[in-house]
């Protein structure tokens, strides 16, 4: 059985469900299905991810979504910076569900498709790259998306990831200060930590 949100293609039966949630101001109607992550509600890491991240002293460019599920984040920030977001999942189901879910809320500065990580992936450089990783996977895929995004940085852009401190948040930091030389708490909410790393010059 592959049912795992971080699979490539969860073999569970559909149970589609169609609901609405504010982010960033405003109202988006998602379908989910069985074999995504959260798919009830958007989680409060995603939510309390999409609140605190800025876009205004970024580069020029695009947003990286990684992990995006059925798409709240890269979708909330697409439309709330009005920048192009690519947005990528190992999980094909999850990817057919964004992308019916940005056709239904009118976003289309998007492009989103399979990845495995960073293994597919249509820009050279990007202004931020975000994720709430899927900690389920495994410390290993973690890492591999905190140092990954290096190299994938534009000069001045960040990495920007949710964690909950009991799931990892204090190595994830770890981590990205070694990759990146700064790795900064910029919130916590509810055990969740929000860390941004930026890459200097």
């Amino acid at each position: 059985m592959s049912n795992h949100y971080y699979t490539e293609n969860p073999d569970m039966a559909h149970d589609f469900e169609q609901w609405s949630f504010e982010l960033r101001g405003k109202n988006f109607h998602f379908v989910t299905d069985s074999g995504v992550f959260s798919r009830d509600t958007v989680d409060y890491g995603s939510r309390v991810l999409i609140d605190a991240f800025e876009w205004a002293e970024l580069p020029e460019g695009s947003l990286l979504d990684v992990g995006c599920g059925y798409g709240p984040v890269g979708l909330a920030l697409a439309y709330a910076s009005q920048r192009p977001v690519e947005m990528i999942d190992i999980n094909q189901r999850a990817v057919d569900l964004a992308k019916g879910n940005a056709q239904r809320n009118g976003i289309e500065q998007v492009d989103i498709h399979q990845s495995n990580i960073y293994a597919q992936l249509n820009q050279p450089a990007y202004a931020a790259i975000l994720s709430n990783p899927p900690i389920r996977a495994g410390k290993e895929v973690v890492h591999e998306i905190l140092t990954g995004a290096f190299p994938l940085l534009k000069t001045g852009g960040t990495l920007t990831i949710v964690i909950q401190k009991k799931q990892g948040a204090p190595s994830a930091q770890k981590k990205m200060q070694e990759t990146f030389g700064n790795a900064e708490i910029i919130k916590k909410d509810k055990g969740y930590y929000i860390i941004q790393s930026v890459k200097e010059a």
